[in-house]
Parts: structure tokens; sequence; C-alpha cells
């Protein structure tokens, strides 16, 4: 096919990364309280390994890879002394305020991640302290990290009755502990996690924020299917003054806009020659003015009451209800793509095409009910 309109859509997807801005997590415990499998077990790309730490002070590093939209500010040397715990205090206190003063959200550090290891069935005081004065200036998750067998329950009601000023205590068990060959236990709590952060982090960076994390793929859903709305009214805002079949090609900037916008949620790693395999399977071959009308054309078989092909119109409705079974369509596609990856499985582009073809047609079967719940202004 011509590969102008992928290339087209590649760009977009690059730009909406770029415009999403970057989730800033602090993560602070103990050495070996486990952070490193924390942090690799709910984000993409295995941070820690292959992330670059950057030194920000003496005890705090920043680890961040491209195309990874967080970044994540670690503290080391919390079980020493208490003068050095008085200076990594002081270091973490400073890097909130200094980022603080930036005035722009997104550069902001939007939450604390404070684990404990649940096995030492301790908190010490100036943990405690620290907690009450870091949430003084933003959110603070407790995360009990290695929560084996039934001990940390007790603790974890302990913590909570000590009525602590955090946003929520998360118990974990961020990867598989093999006890036995036959007796192993699985991880859990992580997607919790992920759900209570994504409620104390600002607005600016949700986005990113779902992007980077690779646990909780509902969310993921979640997030994209209500980005299609604003798609979707645009497209009606289009079509609200009837156009004819054959300047559907209009739709097109909003589908564009919608694939790159759902592609940037997921964080997938899709590469040119599937995004061309799900633009063929929709669009057919000639870039984006048949991209336009092929993807009309497919939904006046399945949309009744919109008139016929040959000098058919375009209503508002049925532009919105075009828009949005595309983009429910690929969200599918993308939640397919993800397990696999995740799993790491691969999928095929013919399989890709049979997915995003199966799914079209679903969604535009179910018509209006589509859109039944928005609100369009002409």
């Amino acid at each position: 096919m011509d590969l102008n309109l992928v290339d087209m859509l590649l760009k977009k997807i690059d730009e909406e990364v770029e415009s999403m801005g970057i989730a800033n997590i602090m993560i602070i415990g103990k050495t070996g309280v486990g952070k490193s499998t924390i942090i690799n077990s709910v984000f993409r790309e295995n941070l820690v390994e292959t992330g670059i730490g950057k030194p920000v002070t003496k005890h705090l590093s920043k680890i961040m890879k491209k195309g990874v939209p967080v970044a994540i500010y670690d503290t080391k040397g919390l079980e020493l002394n208490a003068d050095v715990q008085k200076e990594i205090k002081e270091e973490i206190l400073s890097e909130i305020k200094k980022r603080a003063e930036l005035d722009k959200k997104e550069e902001f550090i939007h939450v604390v991640w404070y684990c404990i290891h649940a096995g030492s069935n301790r908190i010490e005081d100036f943990e405690i302290e620290w907690m009450k004065e870091f949430s003084e200036k933003l959110p603070v998750v407790l995360v009990l990290t290695q929560c084996i067998g039934q001990d940390y329950l007790t603790f974890e009601q302990y913590l909570r009755d000590l009525n602590l000023p955090v946003a929520n205590i998360v118990c974990t068990l961020a990867k598989e502990m093999v006890i036995t060959d036959s007796v192993k236990l699985p991880p859990f709590g992580l997607t919790e996690l992920v759900d209570i952060t994504f409620g104390c982090i600002d607005e600016a960076v949700q986005r990113a924020f779902i992007n980077a994390q690779k646990v909780n793929i509902a969310r993921k859903v979640s997030f994209a299917r209500t980005s299609v709305i604003p798609y979707a009214t645009g497209a009606f805002v289009t079509g609200f003054a009837p156009i004819p079949f054959a300047d559907a090609a209009l739709l097109v900037p909003a589908q564009i806009g919608m694939i790159a916008h759902i592609t940037s949620i997921f964080g997938v790693k899709i590469d040119k020659f599937q995004l061309a395999a799900i633009v063929s399977a929709i669009g057919g071959t000639g870039g984006a003015v048949i991209l336009g009308r092929s993807v009309v054309a497919n939904a006046f078989k399945f949309l009744p009451g919109v008139g016929t092909v040959a000098g058919g119109m375009i209503s508002g409705t049925t532009a919105a209800t075009i828009t949005a079974a595309f983009g429910y369509a690929y969200i599918e596609v993308m939640t397919v793509i993800i397990r696999k990856e995740t799993a790491g499985k691969t999928i095929e582009n013919d399989e890709i095409i049979k997915l995003i073809k199966k799914a079209y047609a679903e969604q535009l079967k179910k018509g209006k009910k589509l859109i039944s719940g928005l609100k369009f202004k002409k």
C-alpha cells in the first residue's frame, strides 16, 4: 500500500507521546526492601536494568528510559545513621520544592511510594515523621513489599491503626516466589498500586502514567475508550452539515489523531508494518482519501437509514458512529497486542488484519448505541 498515511500516523504517534509529559515518582525505602523489583514489575522496559540512572544529589538518582514517560527518583542510604538520614530527607524535600517552583504540573514530583519490607514487622519513628512531613507536600502511598504468608496482614492492620497520613497502604508481592517445585506464590497488589497511584497524580500526567505502567491493562482500555469521545464529537461537528460520501476524507484527520492518541495510551511498540496492516484492513490502499471513503463505505453496509454509497450523504450522527466504531475496534486490537507482548509472544500481521476487520464490523453493528451516551453540541 501507499505508506504515506502510515508515516503520518507514526509521526503523529511520536507527537502524542512527546506531548503527554512525564509522571514523576519518588520511591523511598531501605536497601533490600525490593524497590527495584517493584519498579521493574510495574513499569515497562525493566527501568532499573536498562534505564539511565542519573545522579540528582548525593543520595538521590533519577531513572528514565526514552519512550517510557515516567521518571523514578530513587533514594539510597536510609538504613544508615541519623546524620545521613537527615541529609537524605533534606535532599528529598529540596527536590520536591525545586520542582514545585517550576510552576508546571508536568514537572512536579507527583507521588511518593514509601516502601517497607513486610517481613520486618517494623516501622521506625523517623519513617513516621518523614511520612507526615512529605504528606504535607504531596500524596504518599505506603507500599508493603515482599508480603508472604499471613503475618503481613497483622502488620498492615497495625500500620492502619496508626492513622498515618498516607493516601493508602498497599500490600504487594511484586514477583512470583517459588517455595517448592509445586508451590509458587503469584505476584499480587500491583494492580491496586497502579489504581491508587492513578488517583493521586495530577490529571496532566495521567496518560503518561497509564502508558508507562504495564500491570493494569483494564485501566489502559478504560482510559482509551474515554479518549474516543472527543474524536467522535469532532466527527459529529464535521458531519453536522451533511457531507457527500466523496468528501469522506474530511474525517481522516480525526481518525489519525484518534489512532495515535490510543496508541500512546497503550504504550505498545507497534511497528510500521503492523500499522500498515491495520490501515489496509480498514481502508484499503491509496492513502488518506481512500481511507476516508473506505471506512465510510464499510459503515454503509451496517448502518440503516444512511443512504447508499452512490450519492450517500454522511450526517453528524453517522460520522460520529463511524469514528467511534473505528476507535473502539482499534482498542480491541491494541488490547490483544499488549496482552501478547506482555506474555512475550508476537502477533502476525494476518492475525491483526482479521482482528481489526472483525472488531470494526461488530462495532458498526451496534450503530447509534455507540454514541447514545454522548452529548453533542451543534
